[in-house]
């Protein structure tokens, strides 16, 4: 009950959050789909290229409820920041935790009201929420820099991120920047 009255409290005096949801006619986006195992990338509604054979976490796709979960999330996020140098060759990170899954979390009592209130924050200021949360962070979208790319083709093997071959996220890095729209089902 209390949860539910502090959810109410900060969604009527906060700032609103400007939604991940929009989708201009011209703006580049993907989404990604988990179960099908590729990653389509849209300009407006249309699907303009597929990306084909990703790998997802170990622990499959769903809802994410803590670090270590291997799970990928399910969600509306937004490249928050690219690592050009990264063990995976590129490293796109993702604005994980949402909102949504911060209400989500506190609700559940993952996490406390101070966690919920800096994820929220974040967002509102359109920053990357914190990434030392209990619900994981480091959640992006990566290469496989030289890890072996027989595994890749054969399983899941990431914590929770999607995976891609070097040579797709390559490609990738020349379609998309900080601020593109993510959705992953």
């Amino acid at each position: 009950m209390l949860r539910a009255y502090l959810l109410l409290c900060f969604s009527l005096f906060a700032v609103p959050v400007i939604a991940a949801t929009e989708v201009y006619p011209n703006q580049v986006w993907l989404l990604v789909d988990t179960k099908a195992k590729k990653i389509e990338v849209k300009k407006g509604e249309q699907t303009v290229e597929t990306l084909e054979s990703i790998a997802i976490g170990r622990g499959g796709a769903g809802l994410k409820t803590h670090r270590g979960d291997n799970i990928t999330p399910h969600g509306e996020y937004r490249i928050g920041w690219i690592g050009e140098k990264s063990t995976f060759r590129r490293f796109f990170g993702l604005t994980y935790p949402s909102v949504d899954d911060a209400e989500n979390a506190f609700e559940k009592g993952i996490i406390n009201e101070g966690m919920y209130r800096r994820i929220v924050s974040a967002h509102q200021r359109n920053q990357i929420p914190p990434q030392d949360t209990p619900l994981g962070g480091q959640i992006g979208i990566h290469g496989l820099g030289s890890a072996n790319a027989r595994v890749h083709e054969v399983f899941d093997w990431t914590h929770g991120c999607i995976a891609l071959t070097n040579s797709q996220i390559d490609h990738l890095s020349q379609i998309v920047d900080t601020g593109t729209l993510v959705k992953i089902k």
